[in-house]
């Protein structure tokens, strides 16, 4: 088969096309023909070095695919051979087969394509599970999405607004904000010239957020701090602005805030089973009636993966960047 791998650690230029040999499946996997792939930050973090690939999982890049189940024990299962589905990886997305979880695969969305359905699952699976089961995100409450205008923040904010919440994002320019507010966010903040904590302080009469979910760290830890509501819950998922930042510990104590924080790709497959199941059940049908979408940016053939990294690294899009397979 044809893939993407990693010939060294470095810019985007050391993604390369390949032969390889087809995947050989394990205890409960199923092999699926791609259609398509998602591309996102973890996946630059591993062609920089910056990523390790866990224990048993693929070398090549890519965490999310959908297509055509071809191979794999379907017993006791509701898909069959031929079915289109997206799925969660470990790796190996960037590929014309990639093997799969099978309690980690999902039905495509009633009216969308494989396309639209390879840009669900890494992100739809890491809002989920960190804004709605560890932050645990309740009836009434505010989340503030950080870097709304990214894969991750496009589903935050949309999914956060379909189920009823006053959902507040910051990006980079005036018109990725416009993209944020269409996409449900009550108010974006341009936070190259805006003060996040001043604007959302002011929009909620000086009560505060009670879930921020940040990519960024670093320095804006301790102005989340101060941005949280009493028993707001700060979720980190990345670390875009460094792994160090100051943090009040009074502030802790006396609002009863929480910090916290996970990476998805080194769960087992219980866990993400659960959050596929979660996803269906509460998601999928938000999908299906239009009023959650994937956002799709740009899609580029598999060949051209180096420029789909580059573009990445722009932080130039609103939304998916996304490959596609013959």
């Amino acid at each position: 088969m044809r893939a993407i791998e990693i010939t060294e650690f470095g810019g985007p230029d050391v993604l390369q096309l390949c032969e390889r040999p087809l995947p050989q499946l394990k205890s409960g996997e199923i092999l699926i023909k791609v259609h398509a792939a998602g591309v996102n930050r973890p996946d630059v973090f591993q062609r920089q070095g910056n990523y390790p690939v866990p224990p048993g999982a693929s070398d090549l890049p890519g965490l999310e695919v959908a297509g055509e189940i071809v191979d794999g024990d379907l017993s006791g299962s509701v898909f069959k051979k031929g079915d289109l589905v997206c799925a969660l990886v470990q790796g190996g997305g960037y590929a014309e087969y990639c093997a799969a979880p099978l309690a980690q695969c999902l039905p495509v969305p009633q009216g969308l394509n494989a396309l639209q359905a390879a840009a669900l699952p890494e992100n739809f699976f890491t809002v989920w599970s960190n804004v709605f089961e560890r932050a645990r995100l309740a009836p009434g409450e505010t989340l503030l999405v950080q870097g709304g205008s990214s894969g991750i923040g496009v589903t935050a904010i949309q999914i956060a607004a379909a189920l009823g919440h006053r959902v507040f994002a910051t990006a980079g320019s005036d018109d990725k904000c416009r993209a944020c507010e269409e996409l449900g966010a009550e108010l974006a903040i341009n936070y190259r010239t805006e003060d996040f904590e001043e604007v959302v302080k002011t929009a909620t009469e000086g009560r505060g957020i009670d879930v921020i979910l940040d990519m960024v760290g670093g320095d804006y830890l301790p102005r989340e701090i101060k941005t949280l509501a009493d028993d707001g819950r700060l979720v980190i998922i990345a670390l875009l602005g460094g792994a160090k930042g100051q943090l009040d510990m009074s502030q802790i104590l006396r609002r009863r805030l929480t910090v916290t924080g996970s990476t998805l790709r080194p769960r087992p497959v219980e866990f993400k089973a659960f959050i596929a199941q979660q996803l269906q059940e509460r998601v999928w049908p938000l999908l299906a009636s239009g009023k959650v979408k994937p956002v799709i940016y740009k899609t580029f053939p598999l060949a051209q993966a180096a420029q789909a990294h580059a573009l990445m690294e722009s932080s130039a899009h609103v939304g998916k960047i996304m490959l596609t397979l013959d």
